[in-house]
């Protein structure tokens, strides 16, 4: 959550990027498909769903980078319909996730991986319909720096509703706010770091007006968000009550 690694737009985007940020560097290339969306990374988020769950229930399936899912529960499971089209994008998505390269210092797990590698290393469809050939079986194989993110416990719940959240700039500030509230009641952010943080690609000017947007229309689950003309911040407010009262006590 912390590096911006996903596209903000449904467009095809084939630009190499690259972010540096205290020290960790992240390089992300695209393939001929284009670079992975954010809303191709809700496939990421259900597989390790899937594998936190075999974890904690001690399953043995769950020591595997290889998972198999249907796709109809996948569909389901993160708000989307389950027409045609649908199975021809999540096909597509893993293509893109397939082909997107990331090169980085970061540790997952403790460990460095210091070679190019995809989000994930392989994906198959192990079963079609025999009415109309649409996908019903996957099976992905994750990459090893996700795989060992997880094994680490180096991940965080996110509320549902995030699925329903059609915007790529929304998603990405959902993201940063449940990564860096935390259990706090707020986080404050000037906005060029914001900007950077996110991965847009917009102009600062642009990104300000999404920022104002978000902080009107007010439905990123679980935080509220203000933006601050003046000093150029925004801030993050959880709407968990208790928080804000534990931080009005501890500032009191």
């Amino acid at each position: 959550m912390e590096h911006p690694i996903f596209s903000l737009s449904m467009n095809k985007d084939t630009k190499e990027r690259r972010y540096e940020h205290n020290n960790n560097t992240v390089v992300v290339a695209p393939s001929s498909f284009g670079l992975a969306t954010i809303w191709d990374k809700d496939i990421l988020i259900y597989l390790v769903s899937q594998v936190v769950e075999g974890l904690n229930r001690g399953r043995q399936d769950a020591d595997r980078r290889t998972i198999r899912f249907i796709a109809y529960d996948y569909l389901v499971s993160t708000n989307r319909g389950t027409g045609g089209d649908h199975y021809k994008r999540l096909e597509a998505g893993l293509d893109r996730l397939k082909g997107t390269t990331i090169k980085t210092n970061i540790l997952t797990g403790g460990v460095r991986v210091k070679q190019a590698f995809g989000l994930i290393d392989s994906w198959t469809i192990v079963e079609r319909s025999p009415t109309d050939e649409r996908m019903v079986a996957c099976e992905v194989t994750l990459s090893e720096w996700i795989y060992n993110s997880i094994q680490a416990r180096e991940v965080l719940t996110i509320s549902r509703d995030y699925f329903r959240l059609r915007g790529g700039l929304e998603r990405r500030l959902y993201e940063l706010a449940r990564k860096h509230c935390g259990h706090q009641a707020k986080w404050t952010i000037g906005v060029e770091l914001l900007h950077k943080k996110t991965g847009s690609q917009s102009s600062l000017k642009e990104f300000r007006r999404g920022l104002k947007d978000a902080s009107t229309t007010d439905t990123i689950p679980d935080y509220q968000i203000s933006y601050d003309e003046e000093t150029d911040r925004v801030m993050f407010y959880s709407r968990d009550t208790n928080k804000r009262m534990a931080a009005f006590i501890a500032c009191g």
